[in-house]
């Protein structure tokens, strides 16, 4: 064809051909024309050999260069970037041009495949059905998700059966902890319809981190005890080497983009509580868990079955309640009703709550409170729990050690503020004391707030007296209710008649 060079298995097809083909019929048959088939035949050699090497158009911007600075750093330091020798280059030989940087990078890399030490291998795996399951957490911060406006930091538990391809998500408050890892597992296992031989993670590293010896061999003994649970025999990647738990941190990637497609699509990144975002994060994962259904079938067939209930997926610690009205556990006070105060409290301790018992009696969910970054306790406090005693001694909110916990929603602690600033310390805890026994008792904490965010704007201080009017009504404005009693005779005269039909 015009404008291309004829190559050496033209010119051999066609001196095969014109032993019984004319020049022009040869030709065709080679893909050229009928005069490039007659200087074939004068030619004594094959393109390949006609052709000379290609010369330079411009001095080696190089020279000198490579040979003698930058392959001494390249054997010095082998993970060294391209762009970090083009810098120092540039930094060593400033009135020197080097060309473009890309110049520099292909010469690099060249020699790298030449001379450059050897790389590490990823072998292929074949995952055999209902043979190996993964367990990962990945941070989900980058997507800034948000609970009724205020950021979530969290971590995203990812279970993965690497044949069929079944996923499962979990959102983590805390850390990588075993209490995460027990939870997230038992849901993927249960979601899933059984359990796989084996189990892999990658070393739980979080989960012993700042602990002492005892504890390490504690937390390795649960371990080993919940997945004997499941009858899977628990493996862990090498430390460090993350392409051995591939099978799932490539899954990483994926989810964590479909979930941010879905947020995109949603419009917005900010849910009204906790559970709204459980709800979200279980409809992504199943969507993706629809399009792998046949070999997630497949696969199920060769699952272990489930024992017949869960395992322990909490940590369980004994507190005592003291005069504070509360206990203190992992660097968090959490307040419960006074009437505790003294006794000894079973706490359960999951990723996102504690469970509280006496003895073997439940009393109530708290919700899990995390200690601040710098070390700074953290406080969990409902102000129902003390406000009886509060109001008894209301100065005490002046200097209360959690009392930004306390106030239920901002609008409170704005106004505490506020009053203080036109009314003083004593009449703003007063005031704002009662405001809160009035939110209690009258359950009536969103309305009261609403009134006071309105104040708040208008610059007013909020009137008791109103307000107790409003919430408060008196018994004499209540409506009288006579409630006539029927004879119970007439109960009688039904019986009869249910029988007589």
């Amino acid at each position: 064809m015009a404008g291309r060079h004829i190559n050496d298995h033209q010119v051999r097809l066609f001196m095969t051909n014109r032993r019984y083909d004319p020049v022009a019929l040869a030709a065709a048959k080679a893909g050229f024309s009928p005069a490039t088939g007659y200087r074939v035949l004068q030619a004594t050699q094959l393109p390949s050999q006609r052709q000379t090497p290609r010369s330079r158009r411009r001095p080696d911007p190089l020279a000198g260069i490579f040979d003698e600075v930058v392959v001494p750093m390249l054997e010095a330091a082998p993970g060294l970037r391209p762009i970090a020798i083009f810098e120092e280059l540039r930094r060593r030989y400033p009135e020197t041009e080097f060309g473009s940087r890309r110049t520099l990078e292909r010469r690099i890399r060249d020699w790298r495949a030449m001379n450059g030490q050897d790389r590490e291998v990823i072998f292929r795996q074949v995952h055999e059905a209902g043979r190996l399951g993964l367990s990962d957490f990945t941070c989900m911060d980058d997507l800034a998700v948000s609970i009724a406006g205020q950021p979530l930091d969290h971590l995203l538990y990812h279970f993965r059966l690497p044949c069929g391809g079944f996923e499962h998500g979990h959102i983590i408050l805390g850390g990588e902890s075993f209490v995460a890892l027990a939870e997230g597992l038992q849901n993927a296992l249960w979601s899933a319809g059984g359990a796989p031989k084996l189990h892999r993670t990658d070393s739980l590293s979080a989960a012993f981190r700042n602990l002492d010896a005892d504890a390490r061999v504690d937390l390795t003994k649960r371990y080993d005890a919940l997945c004997d649970h499941y009858g899977m025999e628990p493996t862990r990647n090498n430390r460090g080497v993350a392409h051995e738990n591939g099978a799932i941190e490539s899954a990483h990637g994926h989810i964590k983009a479909a979930i941010r497609d879905a947020l995109l699509l949603r419009g917005s990144a900010d849910f009204s509580d906790l559970a709204d975002y459980r709800r979200f994060i279980d409809e992504v994962v199943n969507a993706r868990n629809r399009r792998h259904g046949p070999g997630i079938d497949a696969e199920r067939k060769f699952l272990q079955p489930l024992p017949d209930v869960r395992t322990t997926d909490y940590e369980e610690v004994l507190v005592t309640v003291t005069s504070s009205g509360g206990f203190t556990l992992r660097k968090v006070f959490y307040t419960v009703p006074s009437r505790l105060i003294g006794h000894r409290l079973r706490a359960r301790l999951y990723d996102d709550r504690l469970d509280l018992f006496i003895g073997g009696t439940r009393l109530m969910t708290l919700q899990r409170g995390r200690a601040g970054m710098n070390g700074k306790h953290g406080h969990v406090v409902d102000y129902r729990h003390v406000i009886h005693s509060l109001r008894r001694k209301p100065m005490a909110l002046l200097g209360l050690v959690y009392r930004d916990s306390l106030f239920p929603r901002e609008a409170y602690r704005l106004m505490f503020d506020h009053l203080l600033e036109v009314q003083g310390e004593r009449e703003a805890c007063r005031t704002t004391v009662e405001l809160l026994a009035m939110a209690h008792e009258r359950a009536c904490e969103a309305e009261l707030a609403g009134l006071l965010t309105e104040d708040l704007a208008a610059r007013r201080t909020p009137c008791l007296t109103t307000l107790r009017a409003r919430f408060c009504p008196d018994p004499a404005d209540l409506p009288e209710v006579v409630v006539e009693l029927v004879p119970l005779s007439i109960y009688d005269g039904l019986i009869e008649q249910g029988e007589a039909a």
